[in-house]
């Protein structure tokens, strides 16, 4: 079974998303799964140098009081074991780079790559957008710090990514989490690991029956 999942590395509810993906998979008991990640750009326009996260989610939301943004997916992310310290973020970054690392790791790597960005952005407040942060978490998570410095000072993956995110905008993607079974049946947002699982096995059921 293929599961394509379009995701941007500062989202939250791509984030639990994939956790309640991972749940769901833990108790799959059907075929074979091949999970897919796609990189999708929540706001294409943040400077490189990324902007004050405060700022920033106050001009969005439309008022200096920014903390209902919060609560909902501190709460989500609770109840599935993630922790979200939104009092530690200082940038709203740019999200080509951390999108260039995923795509730079190996295959084996980059479900570990997409947590190792989660966890340092939501956890510890890291600036995922500025490069030596992103070799530090590439050097920490298997892959080999020089070499990812020296593609990542260039422009490999660059133009890949670029292809990808803009290709699922042409295909009607317009938010995230996005999860795609089997090229047929999309489920939108942070769903429950139950759901996932139940579509899962409606559609194993439908390809035994052919």
């Amino acid at each position: 079974m293929k599961i394509d999942v379009f995701h941007d590395t500062v989202c939250p509810w791509c984030r639990i998303g994939k956790q309640q993906l991972k749940n769901a998979l833990a108790q799959w008991d059907g075929t074979p799964v091949t999970v897919e990640y796609h990189p999708f750009f929540l706001n294409e326009s943040i400077p490189l140098e990324g902007a004050d996260f405060r700022r920033y989610m106050a001009a969005k939301g439309g008022s200096d009081d920014i903390e209902f943004f919060f609560d909902a997916p501190r709460r989500a992310g609770a109840a599935v074991g993630l922790r979200f310290n939104f009092e530690q973020i200082q940038y709203a970054p740019n999200t080509l780079l951390s999108h260039r690392l995923i795509e730079l790791a190996p295959q084996n790597l980059k479900e570990t790559m997409i947590d190792a960005l989660y966890k340092a952005y939501f956890e510890d407040g890291l600036n995922i957008g500025d490069l030596s942060t992103l070799v530090q978490i590439a050097g920490q998570n298997g892959l080999d710090a020089e070499t990812i410095a020296r593609q990542l000072h260039g422009d490999d993956a660059r133009e890949a990514v670029l292809t990808k995110a803009h290709e699922a905008q042409r295909m009607g993607v317009s938010g995230v989490p996005l999860f795609v079974f089997q090229d047929q049946y999309a489920l939108s947002g942070a769903q429950p690991a139950s759901k996932m699982l139940g579509l899962m096995r409606q559609l194993d059921k439908q390809e035994v029956m052919r």
